[in-house]
């Protein structure tokens, strides 16, 4: 009687994620010439964005003051000031954590090209895939629909969030590790995109694959969100990801990765 394979435990299987990530930026070293390809979208998006951040900073105060006086407008004057700290705390927070999934997306949209050459490339020198593979120039626009689609996602989750923030106390606990779940969730289904377009999976049925290897693709993605919050970090975060993410998309379809 031959012997039945255990069931990984999610726990192995978030290990495993963790794992893949590694692998990813060991392609570094491995090769280095495809990964620091990646970097020129990297630092486009990361410009694009900073400038949006720093506006946020510069009109700040006026955002709090506006918010807060639609709910503290009757309350003392240090009250009111304690809630607009509150708000805007709350929406520095927001803002950073959804700048993490934006970066991700808009740096794939512009870099697609670049992370399609990248991760085809992994893939290549891997070995063959039993199954057709669709050319870049097909999943292009289904790529960057995609990632606009992830990024509608994140926008409506951001708000129960915010919400979560405001709360005094547990607020400012419970909004981040939702962040950090919900964030890290998105970008596996996010990073995955190319690897699994080209094997002609597209968005709905890469969810019910990934939704299958729940620990295997928070295991992935909680670490690139909570490492793309660290200054400049995301410019060499992506690629890495990209790499990783065609590792975790190979492992999902039971295809070496070594």
């Amino acid at each position: 009687m031959s012997a039945v394979t255990p069931r990984p435990t999610a726990g192995s299987e978030f290990v495993w994620g963790l794992r893949l990530l590694g692998r990813g930026f060991g392609m570094y070293a491995k090769y280095p010439g495809l990964l620091l390809l990646g970097l020129i979208p990297a630092v486009i998006a990361f410009v694009v964005l900073l400038a949006a951040f720093v506006t946020l900073l510069v009109f700040l105060d006026d955002l709090g003051g506006w918010l807060a006086g639609s709910f503290a407008g009757g309350w003392s004057a240090d009250a009111r000031r304690a809630a607009e700290l509150l708000v805007e705390v709350t929406i520095v927070i927001g803002a950073l954590w959804l700048s993490v999934l934006v970066y991700t997306a808009l740096t794939l949209i512009i870099g697609d090209p670049f992370y399609e050459k990248i991760s085809e490339e992994i893939e290549r020198r891997l070995g063959a895939v039993d199954h057709p593979e669709l050319p870049w120039h097909k999943t292009l626009p289904r790529n960057a629909a995609d990632s606009i689609r992830v990024i509608g996602t994140q926008l409506l989750l951001t708000i129960p969030v915010l919400l979560i923030g405001l709360v005094p106390f547990a607020g400012q606990v419970l909004a981040p590790i939702l962040a950090l779940l919900i964030g890290g969730w998105l970008l596996s289904v996010d990073l995955t995109g190319i690897p699994f377009n080209r094997r002609g999976v597209f968005l709905q049925e890469r969810r019910r694959v990934l939704r299958r290897h729940r620990a295997l693709a928070l295991g992935f993605g909680i670490p690139v969100a909570a490492l793309a919050l660290v200054p400049f970090a995301n410019i060499v975060v992506v690629p890495a990801a990209i790499a990783g993410g065609t590792l975790l998309t190979r492992r999902v379809h039971g295809q070496p990765i070594d």
